[in-house]
């Protein structure tokens, strides 16, 4: 969280296993080089154009001082020959004239500011937290539309280019004021963002919207004309009527802009358990200590909680009972939230533990804020025997259904259906963070490794088919493999998360989200049926 440019992001490289430090180090890092957004020689040309960059126009447009939550910072990292840092885009949530907005800024200085599929991903889950907190949406748009070597995975699919266009007219029509600020190339598709917003402005001789630029229209119909000439700003501001402020120069674009947002009508926030904050009991620095990157070690989340809520006061919930999960409330910043917290695999009480603490939550409408460090549910004949499915899908049920605020922030490991029952991504958390020694998966790489080379040994004559020496080269190659897709890094760079953040951030970041999520009223909890 930041004033645009100060929101750090992490690398986990694969390999082998990294400290935290050495995480912290690849988090630092990585973020410094993809702010500086595309090549020199790019930004040197994007600024001889009397541009700013795509994070110096957020800051302009911002209220002085405000932080800036920036969202999936890391996307698209080690993809694409790191050619598309951030992904081409920039997105968060800030404040203008005091009140809480969602940002999209296109960075015209990675390839033109083209959309690839994690551009797109981005776009539309900015989108989706404006829609799920009723937050306005301001788009920053330089873009020249689909990156066309990517066009196979970009543009047919229900979730691709045309959703963002979608999405606009849903959430103009739930009434959540969009207003576009048009500062170089709108083409193809995403003329349809400033048309589709509320209010649009284009800065004179800078701005273009086209549905199709002069090569496509020379080809078309043989027509000879200026990028100016079709689409620029005083075609658009004074013969089409697509725009409706025609500004100078991107400081006067934005500040139009910011007059626009203290036009809104008043939000319409949700009434909630709040009181005066307070520091926590122990400093946020030490989470580095806490935040283990070691298999088969738990995360101390008693000892997370202490150095992330007021006063490091918790009050637990069935404290003595199903001891594999921590649930109880306490205060972030002063607002009450519940905690969820593992505290080792999950057993069926866990379970039904975990969906009682969650209804009860709904029934009295506090946030939950969700801490994984989970391996997934027990097996065995006796368990299964027991119920344990039964028992999980209560747990499973309850999240899925809660009409308060879920936010999860990955601590350790998020593994199987224990990621469900937590809150997963799947299951529509408002946010969803993770440390840089995170992990997440279907299981973790060392029992994936044992089974899957158990499962290989299975296929051959009576499993002698495989020496020793080949079994343990199989089995370290696969554990490589999912320890790799299963890493913080690997995570982000494909938007399953909203970003990594350094664990020394995370009371930092839960407070201004927890302020954000209050913005909108949230809805009635109304539970289904519960297998019993």
């Amino acid at each position: 969280m930041s004033n645009s440019g100060k929101q750090h992001n992490t690398k986990t490289t694969s390999g082998a296993q990294q400290t935290i430090e050495e995480l912290l180090k690849d988090y630092y890092e990585n973020y410094k080089r993809v702010i500086a957004g595309g090549s020199e020689a790019a930004v040197a040309l994007h600024r001889s154009r009397g541009k700013l960059t795509a994070r110096e126009r957020i800051d302009a447009l911002l209220d002085k001082d405000s932080p800036f939550l920036e969202l999936s910072a890391l996307a698209a990292a080690g993809q694409y020959n790191d050619q598309f840092p951030s992904a081409g885009i920039v997105s968060g949530i800030g404040k203008v004239q005091g009140r809480y907005v969602v940002i999209v800024a296109n960075d015209a200085t990675v390839k033109g500011g083209t959309y690839i599929r994690e551009t797109i991903r981005k776009h539309i889950r900015a989108q989706e937290i404006a829609i799920d907190n009723h937050l306005p949406a301001i788009y920053l748009v330089d873009s020249g539309g689909i990156f066309l070597p990517e066009q196979s995975r970009v543009f047919p699919d229900k979730d691709d280019f045309g959703r963002i266009f979608s999405n606009q007219a849903r959430i103009s029509a739930m009434g959540i004021p969009q207003v576009a600020v048009v500062m170089g190339s709108c083409t193809a598709g995403g003329a349809y963002i400033p048309a589709m917003s509320d209010e649009s402005i284009i800065v004179k001789n800078q701005g273009t919207i086209f549905i199709g630029g002069p090569p496509l229209v020379k080809a078309a119909t043989g027509e000879e004309v200026t990028d100016e000439e079709l689409g620029g700003g005083d075609v658009h501001a004074r013969i089409s009527g697509v725009v409706d402020h025609l500004a100078d120069d991107d400081l006067h674009a934005l500040k139009i802009c910011r007059n626009i947002v203290s036009g809104f009508h008043p939000s319409q926030p949700q009434m909630i358990n709040r009181i005066e904050g307070r520091e926590p009991l122990l400093p946020s620095r030490g989470l580095h200590k806490l935040a283990v990157n070691e298999s088969g070690t738990l995360i101390d989340h008693a000892a997370v909680i202490e150095h992330i809520v007021d006063g490091g006061e918790f009050q637990p919930f069935k404290q003595e009972y199903a001891k594999t999960l921590i649930t109880g409330f306490a205060r972030i910043n002063g607002y009450q939230v519940g905690i969820v917290a593992n505290n080792g695999v999950v057993f069926g009480e866990t379970s039904r533990k975990g969906a009682h603490f969650v209804q009860l939550c709904n029934f009295r409408k506090t946030p939950i804020i969700f801490l994984h460090d989970v391996t997934g549910f027990i097996v065995g004949k006796k368990y299964e025997h027991d119920g344990i499915a039964r028992d999980g899908a209560k747990w499973i049920h309850a999240v899925s259904t809660s009409a308060v605020p879920l936010i999860s922030v990955v601590t350790g490991g998020s593994y199987g259906a224990g990621n469900y029952a937590m809150a997963g991504r799947a299951f529509d958390p408002r946010f969803l963070f993770m440390w840089p020694n995170a992990r997440i998966g279907v299981m973790g790489g060392d029992q994936a490794a044992r089974v899957l080379t158990q499962l290989k040994k299975a296929k051959g004559k009576n499993g002698a088919d495989l020496e020793a020496k080949s079994e343990e080269q199989l089995y370290k190659e696969i554990k490589a493999r999912y320890d790799y897709e299963s890493s913080a890094m690997y995570s982000t760079s494909r938007i399953w998360d909203d970003g990594i953040i350094d664990p020394a951030n995370t009371r930092t970041v839960l407070s201004m989200v927890l302020d954000i999520v209050t913005q909108r009223q949230w809805p009635e909890f109304k539970p289904g049926v519960y297998r019993m």
